[in-house]
């Protein structure tokens, strides 16, 4: 347990005067959640492109296509994981395995007839190995043929939507960089708390603990997530042959 009393902290008051500060942050909040919503009804309002239904993805069953990957419902949500092909477990994208690591129970968006996959850019029977290993289970894809088609020079990572009508396919909306922390809680639940993410960037008091190495992501080498699935006796042998210097 951390007892160490030396790094800053906020000033103490009392209970009515950190109440009177909190309804005035919450005016704040709640108008950063209204325009959110009214973003959000501008991204319903933009137009779509359409995108070739049969670009070839690479799944379990061997060759399929994008429309296949709609599995039958009206919409998909696929983030575009980057990949070192020939590379360790340890040198694949800490950012990656952050964001797609925190995307799991998929009911929810299978209810509103909603279907997520990773579209990974990596070959898939190197990759799907990978995300057997961090023991995830969201439907995976390599699109190593359909990059350019699908990616249109976008990413290095990307989070896309697509709608299909009948047979045809139609992007809606893609984001990259701090867009794709949608697929995250971790950044958010941090945000609450009074040293925030400790990234240097952020706008802090004076003395406040600041990480300018990114460890939240990458620990002793790894994606900070391998290190639990390794404890727990799960390989990393992604069938890549081992580099040599």
């Amino acid at each position: 347990m951390n007892t160490d009393t030396s790094t800053p902290a906020p000033r103490v008051a009392d209970r009515a005067t950190y109440q009177a500060e909190m309804d005035a942050l919450r005016i704040r909040e709640k108008a950063h959640t209204h325009e959110g919503d009214a973003i959000a009804a501008a991204r319903r309002r933009l137009p779509m492109v359409e995108v070739d239904a049969a670009a070839e993805l690479t799944g379990p069953n061997g060759r399929t296509t994008l429309l296949e990957a709609f599995e039958g419902r009206r919409q998909l949500i696929a983030y575009f994981q980057m990949w070192h092909t020939g590379q360790s477990a340890a040198e694949q994208c800490e950012g990656c395995t952050f964001f797609n690591s925190q995307v799991r129970e998929l009911s929810y968006l299978h209810a509103r007839d909603v279907t997520y996959a990773t579209f990974c850019q990596g070959p898939y029977e190197e990759s799907v190995r990978y995300r057997d290993f961090m023991g995830w289970d969201v439907p995976w894809y390599s699109v190593t043929e359909s990059i350019e088609a699908l990616m249109a020079g976008r990413g290095p990572f990307m989070l896309a939507c697509y709608v299909r009508q009948d047979d045809r396919v139609f992007e809606t909306y893609w984001t990259t960089g701090r867009g794709v922390e949608v697929m995250d809680q971790t950044l958010g639940l941090l945000d609450r708390t009074v040293y925030g993410r400790q990234e240097p960037w952020e706008d802090s008091p004076a003395g406040w603990p600041q990480d300018p190495d990114h460890a939240t992501w990458r620990t002793d080498g790894r994606p900070t997530a391998q290190w639990s699935r390794l404890r727990a006796g799960r390989s990393d042998d992604l069938g890549v042959v081992e580099r040599t210097s």
